[in-house]
């Protein structure tokens, strides 16, 4: 064997060992901290049900070749769980294979586990819909009902599991550096009164005892302008989790259209005030695949005026 070919291949050992390797994942109030180095971030939301696998690799690198330097997804409950205790992440839904796809092109990753996202109805909220989840006699969706948090406990925990499994939480050497459990609940909060604030906590204390070993977030902000949200706890990441590029397309109306420009003051705003993460939602938003939808009178499409658009 030549001398130069050993040299090769000892920087490909090299390369693929260092890429492979544990990082920690701390934060503070001004930056999120990977092994040491203090960092703020553009992110690009792109959601895996709504494009094809083969679209992954693409979406991923544009995103790349844009400036970004996260991927983040929700992970949709109603297309995982589409029977009670049926589960399918085959196809569109390998969540594995997208971060597997976004740790190769030397990105980092943002798992949203919900199980409540933007577009998913009440009566799908569960993925089991079909199989009369919400008609569950007793039943309390999003509050502190303990037939409801079994299930959203059960689902959190198989989908943690399959993430830890594939190895793909940093400080395992994989992408993931920030998990989201719940979403928009400061919208609806006050509605459920002290059964509401009961249930946040236990989701606090639930994604917690999953160990993720990065930082589990509730608090964030979703909106056209997040420069003066401020997390309840002065200590946490500042994230803008959804800066709308433009919002949902409704039936018998005009395409929805945001300017640059004021995207960008909105980001340059946000990180002036202090912001760690802003995530574009959408930078590729594509289709909502079947017979489905993400609300009444919404289109399938969810394009949300993106730079990636959706074809």
């Amino acid at each position: 064997m030549s001398k130069n070919l050993i040299q090769f291949l000892l920087l490909v050992s090299l390369a693929l060992s260092s890429s492979c390797s544990a990082v920690k994942v701390e934060y503070d109030a001004n930056a999120i901290i990977i092994d040491g180095q203090r960092k703020i971030m553009n992110v690009a939301s792109i959601h895996y049900p709504r494009s094809t696998e083969q679209m992954w690799p693409d979406l991923i690198m544009k995103a790349k070749d844009g400036g970004i330097g996260a991927i983040e997804t929700y992970i949709f409950w109603d297309v995982h769980e589409p029977r009670h205790r049926q589960y399918d992440f085959s196809g569109n839904l390998e969540l594995h294979k997208v971060f597997q796809l976004v740790h190769e092109a030397g990105l980092y990753g943002i798992i949203r586990i919900g199980p409540y996202v933007d577009g998913i109805t009440f009566s799908s909220i569960s993925g089991v819909s079909q199989c009369g989840f919400h008609n569950t006699p007793g039943i309390g969706l999003r509050t502190n009902n303990e037939i409801y948090k079994k299930e959203m406990e059960t689902f959190t925990t198989k989908i943690v599991n399959k993430v830890k499994v594939a190895k793909l939480f940093a400080p395992q050497g994989g992408p993931i550096i920030v998990a989201q459990i719940e979403n928009e609940y400061g919208n609806i909060v006050k509605g459920y009164g002290a059964a509401g604030k009961k249930y946040i906590e236990w989701c606090a204390k639930m994604a917690v005892a999953q160990n993720i070993s990065v930082p589990p977030m509730i608090n964030t902000c979703n909106g056209f302008y997040c420069d003066n949200f401020k997390p309840n706890n002065p200590k946490s990441l500042k994230m803008w989790t959804e800066n709308w590029t433009v919002w949902f397309k409704l039936w018998g109306s005009k395409d929805p259209h945001g300017t640059a420009e004021d995207i960008a003051f909105a980001v340059a705003r946000f990180f002036q005030m202090g912001g760690v993460l802003n995530t574009y939602y959408m930078y590729h938003g594509g289709t909502k695949l079947g017979c489905t939808s993400d609300g009444p009178y919404i289109t399938t499409s969810y394009d949300y005026d993106a730079p990636l658009d959706e074809f």
